[in-house]
């Protein structure tokens, strides 16, 4: 493995929350202890002018697409939620995203990330590589160790359309950072679609965070003149 392409562990910065002072305690405490909760929901997307505008760059829809959702979740503290060893929550500074590459020889998948900067174009070049280096690993992480604690995981089923898409963590109620699910583009009524699941731990996001996710992501892939700045 190239050196320069090994799994740089750049650390972030991790902020205890300060539980005396922060609003969501109470819903945060019951979630994560009294009742451990996941939910899921599954949103249609309309990407045509997504998919236009990576068609007219020449750029490639996978980290594209990696790069929209990582630039939603690291607008808002809830989405890079963690809890530290000790158990105690706290937010980090930025969170990486960790997405799924497909190796058709073996029909199995590896798990790498890349570091998420707002630049699309950086962060497209290093991601397409990336992809490119690992899509013949035989390994779960052939970026190696240790894996950084500050993701949040992106994976992709291109083979087929789905209208519900859920995972079960056990025992995993520790996992605060959310994880979501690419599906089959479609077209519907001559717009090009697609399918997003989302995984939510309960104790980091209530149903208004996630919706509010959603509908920035929508806002960004509608206009993507950013894909070809």
């Amino acid at each position: 493995m190239p050196a320069e392409h090994a799994l740089l562990v750049v650390m972030a910065t991790f902020e205890p929350l300060d539980l005396q002072q922060w609003p969501r305690r109470e819903w945060f405490e019951h979630y994560l202890d009294r009742c451990p909760t996941y939910y899921s929901m599954t949103v249609d997307l309309d990407i045509t002018n997504l998919r236009a505008a990576v068609d007219a760059s020449g750029r490639k829809t996978y980290p594209t697409q990696i790069w929209a959702l990582a630039t939603v979740v690291n607008r808002h503290p809830e989405f890079r939620m963690a809890l530290d060893d000790q158990g105690n929550p706290g937010v980090w500074d930025v969170v990486d995203p960790a997405f799924t590459v497909f190796n058709p020889d073996r029909e199995t998948f590896a798990g790498i990330s890349a570091r998420y900067t707002p630049d699309f174009d950086a962060f497209h070049s290093e991601a397409a590589e990336l992809l490119s280096e690992y899509r013949n690993a035989s390994t779960l992480f052939p970026q190696g160790a240790p894996r950084p604690r500050n993701v949040f995981d992106i994976s992709s089923i291109p083979w087929t359309r789905f209208t519900g898409f859920t995972l079960t963590i056990a025992p995993g109620w520790a996992h605060l950072a959310p994880i979501f699910t690419i599906g089959k583009f479609y077209e519907q009524e001559g717009r090009t679609m697609m399918p997003l699941a989302l995984q939510i731990h309960h104790a980091a996001a209530d149903g208004y965070h996630s919706a509010r996710l959603v509908e920035e992501l929508r806002q960004i892939i509608a206009d993507p003149d950013w894909v070809q700045d």
